[in-house]
């Protein structure tokens, strides 16, 4: 019998699976490492009896906090919202890496929180919607490439590890899932302005099936830069557009 009730509000679905929960805490060996959303303790299990492995896990879900506390007494769990979490309180120095298996509804803005500690955050993995990973995994010149691919591909090489079925969940979600892992690559900052990179990809992609002439022209023309209008690279469509490209195009629009 389910000790917690999944909540569809908190996108639950409680993996019970051990040989798929046991492959994801595979996915990170040693370190300190912080565990978003552990539910019933499915995957958290696995990470405590890991000897090299320091770990925390942050749940939102009173009913999960609960059942946690009596069943893994020896975790350090806080009861909270990883997204409100000031982690550089939790961590005030050194790095950490992040796991879970995340809730659906919530898994890009994860991405994206992972992004403003991506100094310190070393290896990001976990198990999210199988669309959002071949997103995120996602090459040039592929339907699935956008905002987040090259954002995180920026920072971070992308594994997509494996692929997981629906009916290992229970209540079993509507699509399938996926688990990846995030390592940080050896660029320690962009050469160019960051924030500005971050406008012009999301800008780009926001009208995705315009040529880049069109969807930045709003964007070239604030920065005085209409002659750039001009250059081969905004002919081209923001899919067809590597990682490297948008940093030049950046650099060139910030000079």
């Amino acid at each position: 019998m389910q000790a917690v009730r999944a909540k569809k509000s908190l996108g639950q679905h409680f993996l019970k699976d051990l040989g798929v929960a046991q492959r994801i805490a595979e996915t990170i060996s040693s370190g300190r490492v912080l565990e978003i959303g552990p539910g019933t303790g499915v995957l958290t299990q696995f990470l405590l009896r890991n000897p090299n492995i320091d770990l925390t896990a942050i749940e939102l879900d009173r009913e999960s906090v609960a059942y946690l506390r009596e069943w893994y007494p020896e975790l350090n769990l806080i009861e909270g919202d990883f997204l409100k979490l000031d982690l550089n309180r939790l961590y005030p120095e050194g790095e950490f890496s992040v796991i879970g298996n995340y809730p659906y509804n919530i898994s890009s803005q994860i991405f994206f929180r992972v992004l403003d500690y991506k100094d310190r955050i070393p290896v990001c993995a976990g198990m999210i919607q199988k669309e959002v990973a071949e997103r995120i995994a996602s090459k040039p010149g592929k339907k699935a490439y956008g905002i987040l691919s090259v954002l995180l591909q920026a920072y971070y090489d992308i594994e997509y590890l494996f692929t997981v079925d629906e009916y290992v969940f229970n209540p079993p979600p509507k699509v399938k899932s996926a688990v990846v892992r995030l390592t940080r690559n050896g660029r320690k900052q962009l050469d160019c302005d960051e924030d500005l990179f971050r406008t012009v990809v999301k800008t780009a992609f926001n009208q995705r099936r315009k040529q880049m002439r069109n969807s930045l022209r709003e964007l070239v023309k604030l920065k005085g830069k209409e002659n750039l209008l001009t250059l081969p690279v905004f002919n081209l469509r923001p899919e067809q557009m590597t990682v490297e490209d948008f940093v030049e195009l950046t650099k060139q629009l910030q000079q």
